[in-house]
């Protein structure tokens, strides 16, 4: 169908084809030659939920890698704060877009980030919590299926539950509460990667699920309930210092540029289907310890005040990162001091804005 036949099909059914344009948010001009539309169509890259915390900082580093990004977010917990550097970028296009919803472009490459990750967020709308990562999961990967197209979905170790085994490996089948307050997302994210791999198995599509330890960094929610934002937070104001329990349960904190350098070389490893593969810090503290280096690093005069653990909380989380290592050559090289004072200083940046448009 040339240009013109095309046309006179859409003036023909104009609301269908409205609706069919507006959700193809990239505009792709009909090449001059076979090899144009290779070099170009190679480069397409998705990241749902990609003006989110982990998301945003991976469409700046795809950008910079000479990709072209199409970043699709709800906005529910994304911001365009996270992403308004990129607006005016060549390569990089916006759509908003619900991935409960199919979603009908062209890419090569699909990162399924799309799902609320903090508590306080997936908590608020915990049925639509479960749908996103089900029904999001499953309209990416019809996608992936149509287009043929490498798709990773942004795990979690939330699927290890409140562990038994520790740390952590692959192999571990977790122990998870299905029926608890935290659940939506465990259990989302547990049947978003039965999802991942049964596609692979059934129709041979080739999937990656990356395990996301604890990450932190700049463009972290300020009011995301997640223990790095609450001491940071509280420490900069002089807010009492929230510890559940005695503060000795324990997480292993990876910086977020450690974490996308993961997220992409685990998308580009070429070698026989890895299975799912931790990405984490391997070094372990505990809450207690954590909120001694925020109140340190910040000067606070903040003092702790201890509370009951939450229903379902873990009480140890540390990655075993063997199989990152050994697979894609990843290991994280951001100490927690370090990467604690990028994310206050961001934090010191952004909370008087925050505080007066509340």
């Amino acid at each position: 169908m040339n240009e013109q036949d095309f046309r006179a099909l859409v003036e023909a059914d104009a609301p269908l084809f409205s609706k069919i344009i507006t959700c193809r948010p990239f505009s792709v001009p009909i090449p001059e030659s076979p090899m144009q539309l290779s070099s170009n169509v190679e480069r397409r890259v998705l990241v749902t939920g990609g003006a989110g915390f982990i998301g945003s900082h991976l469409c700046d580093r795809l950008l910079e890698l000479g990709y072209d990004v199409l970043c699709v977010d709800n906005m529910f917990t994304g911001s365009k704060r996270n992403i308004e550097h990129l607006m005016g970028h060549s390569r990089f296009e916006l759509l908003r877009h619900d991935v409960t919803l199919p979603l009908y472009v062209e890419v090569d490459q699909i990162y399924n980030l799309a799902c609320p990750a903090s508590p306080v967020h997936y908590q608020h709308d915990p049925v639509q919590t479960t749908k996103t990562s089900v029904l999001g999961a499953i309209n990416m990967l019809g996608l992936a299926r149509r287009l043929n197209a490498r798709i990773l979905q942004a795990s979690t170790s939330e699927v290890y539950g409140d562990p038994e085994q520790h740390p952590q490996t692959e192999s571990y089948w977790g122990h998870v509460n299905p029926i608890g307050p935290r659940s939506c997302y465990d259990e989302g994210k547990r049947c978003a990667e039965t999802l991942f791999f049964d596609y692979h198995r059934q129709h041979n599509l080739d999937v990656r699920v990356a395990r996301i330890f604890n990450t932190y960094g700049p463009r972290m929610h300020p009011d995301d309930g997640r223990v790095v934002s609450n001491f940071v937070v509280q420490a900069l104001t002089g807010a009492d210092l929230t510890l559940f329990g005695t503060g000795a349960q324990t997480r292993s904190f990876c910086f977020v540029r450690d974490m996308v350098e993961g997220l992409i070389a685990l998308m580009e490893y070429e070698g026989d289907q890895p299975g799912p593969v931790n990405l984490g810090n391997p070094v372990e503290f505990s809450m207690r310890e954590l909120a001694e280096k925020a109140v340190a690093l910040t000067g606070s005069q903040s003092v702790f005040v201890s509370k009951p653990l939450p229903e379902d909380d873990p009480k140890q989380r540390q990655p075993d990162i063997s199989k990152a290592h050994d697979l894609l050559g990843w290991a994280p090289s951001v100490h927690l001091e370090e990467g604690l004072r990028e994310t206050i200083a961001y934090f010191e940046k952004i909370l008087p804005e925050t505080t007066s448009h509340a």
